[in-house]
């Protein structure tokens, strides 16, 4: 089984339901990585901000985040010019994905693309 995380909570929003929600989807991806699936994590949309709150070592879920750093696909290119977070992610060092040619972005990654190659496809 391949599966796709999709974060897309937004970290400066409704503090506790946002880090509920990161924090379920890094868990989430722990334990499909600990029981040997593939899976592949992705910051989208206002997600594109947990980027720099995540490489806190003060954050609370930092030590999980360190714990499935090697499932992150990367981070919505686009995603990240539009809310603001494209220079905390190039500082990360993270990967832009740019499949899905949006008009006027340099990129988001491809839903489709995932679906064609047999991910599931889950959102937090």
């Amino acid at each position: 089984m391949k599966t796709a995380i999709l974060i897309l909570s937004d970290p400066s929003q409704g503090q506790e339901e946002a880090l509920g929600r990161v924090f379920n989807a890094l868990a989430t991806a722990y334990d499909f990585k600990e029981n040997g699936a593939e899976v592949s994590v992705m910051f989208n949309g206002t997600g594109t901000r947990w980027i720099a709150e995540l490489n806190n070592p003060e954050h609370p879920v930092f030590a999980l985040f360190e714990a499935v750093k090697d499932t992150i696909a990367g981070v919505s290119c686009g995603c990240a010019d539009v809310f603001g977070s494209a220079e905390s992610v190039e500082a990360s060092g993270y990967d832009y994905l740019t499949e899905n040619q949006v008009p006027g972005t340099r990129g988001l990654p491809s839903l489709y693309k995932l679906s064609q190659e047999g991910y599931k496809i889950i959102t937090f």
